[in-house]
This record gives structure tokens, sequence and C-alpha cells, in this order.
């Protein structure tokens, strides 16, 4: 007979299997192509699943492109970086208009910057739970901020250095500096 697994933790599971899905679809195909059923497919799920538990495609690439896990308990400074890195190939595609629109508007329409500050900050306080020591919160925001400004060199200024750049080679050279803002002690 097989092991018995609580409900919270096969929904954690679930959850965490729609999230990988979506990951690697959005990387593969951008947010336009990606669809709930293609992601339901490739979880092994219902697409009413994926709806129930995330209400819409625009929150499960805000879910996907978090920077922490979800559920369970809460990762290591060396998790949190991997996991960081492996946003990369979703922050490197096609972003969703919304989110393209947001980016260009932040540092000029106050509504704009403060949807990006609410955001920014809920995914600060995130990572920040997953670090220790007194500056955790800084050094979170320090990550979040490097990611953000990735992402802007490669969506906003189609920066050529971080478009024909494999998203492996990115990750090797971010992975060092990221362990040290999240205080890995492999850094």
């Amino acid at each position: 007979m097989g092991e018995v697994v609580p409900r919270a933790e096969r929904r954690r599971r679930t959850e965490g299997r729609i999230l990988d899905a979506a990951r690697s679809l959005f990387a593969e195909v951008g947010y336009e192509r990606a669809t709930i059923r293609a992601v339901a497919g490739a979880a092994g799920v219902d697409p009413a699943l994926v709806m129930q538990y995330f209400g819409s495609k625009q929150q499960l690439f805000q879910q996907a492109v978090s920077v922490t896990p979800v559920g369970g308990e809460a990762p290591g400074a060396d998790e949190v970086v991997e996991h960081v890195l492996g946003t990369l190939g979703v922050k490197m595609g096609r972003l969703p208009e919304s989110s393209l629109a947001m980016l260009r508007s932040m540092l000029t329409h106050p509504e704009a910057a403060a949807s990006a500050r609410r955001l920014l900050g809920e995914q600060i306080d995130r990572v920040a739970g997953s670090l220790s020591g007194d500056d955790a919160r800084l050094r979170a925001a320090l990550l979040t901020v490097v990611m953000l400004g990735v992402t802007v060199g490669h969506q906003l200024l189609e920066l050529d250095e971080l478009r024909e750049v494999p998203q492996e080679d990115l990750a090797r050279l971010l992975r060092p500096a990221l362990r040290a803002l999240a205080g890995s002690e492999h850094s």
C-alpha cells in the first residue's frame, strides 16, 4: 500500500508542478502563446484546477516569475538563488504586454510606480523571509532589483550583450553575486 500524503501536502505538490510547468512553457513559447490548457497538460492536471489555484493566466505568470517557491518550509539562501535563476527563462522570454507596460511606465507615471512598488515590495517580503540576518530585507531588495535590471536591460533596452547570451551563461555569471547577496555560505 502506498504512502498516505496529507491533503495540504498534495495541494502544495500540485501547485509546484503547475508552477514548474508554467515556468517552462512561458520560457519556451512566451506569454502570448502559452495557454492554461498547455500548462495543465504539462503538469498533468485539469485546466480548471490551474484556474482554481491561480485565478487567471496573468496571476499564474506573476507567480511563475515570483522569486520564492510557494508553500513548504522556507528555502535556504542557495535555494532562493537557484529559484531566482530559474525564472531567467521567463524573464528573458516574451513578457505580457501588461508587464511591459508597467516596466515602461514605472519611472514616469505615479500609478505605475505605485503598482511596481507594491509588487516589488511583496517579492522583497517573500525573499527576505527566506534569508537570515539583520539586513535580510536590504539584501532581498538588492536581489530583486538586480533581476529587475536584467529584465529591463533585456526587454526594454534590448541590449545585445544580454539578448545574445544563452540563459545558462547569464545564470553562471549572476550566481556568485546573487549568492553573496543572499548570504549563502558557498559564495
